[in-house]
């Protein structure tokens, strides 16, 4: 059996959009005040611009250390821990309360198309203060697969 042999594929930003909509799985990598790293795993979509989204609460970290410096970096990570995954630098911005609720929207339909009740979506978001964190890509690494190093194969 041959050993599995680690790649990086360099890829434009629409090939990074391509392979992000369908990964949910990510960890949001934010600053703590003491400027070391804070992490958090979350579910992630792609909205119409071309940004990663994420649904939240205002009182968790990623939400308020992305309050206070607004660089982030976002790992998506592909169903199978074994598979493909990149990591994403940008600028994040929170949006919060009513404001929120149509983002939440495009967050839900990039994750699982159309809800059943959407009235009875938009209420829950409200009722339960959601926050919605919004990702510009503006660096992002190669799509990279684990394994040996390909001179050590």
């Amino acid at each position: 059996m041959s050993p599995q042999i680690a790649t990086n594929t360099v890829v434009t930003r629409d090939e990074l959009l391509d392979f992000v909509r369908p990964r949910h799985q990510a960890l949001v990598i934010t600053a703590r005040s003491d400027g070391s790293p804070q992490a958090s795993p979350v579910t992630c979509g792609v909205d119409e611009a071309g940004r990663i989204v994420v649904a939240t609460y205002p009182s968790r970290a990623k939400t308020r250390n992305a309050r206070k410096d607004p660089r982030v970096s976002v790992v998506v990570l592909s169903d199978d821990f074994g598979g493909p995954w990149v990591q994403i630098d940008g600028d994040a911005e929170v949006i919060d309360s009513s404001e929120a609720v149509e983002p939440l929207v495009s967050y839900y339909r990039a994750i699982a198309g159309e809800h059943p009740d959407w009235a009875g979506y938009r209420a829950a978001m409200v009722r339960q203060g959601k926050s919605l964190l919004r990702v510009t890509p503006r660096r992002w690494g190669p799509v990279a697969t684990g394994g040996f190093p390909p001179e050590l194969a």
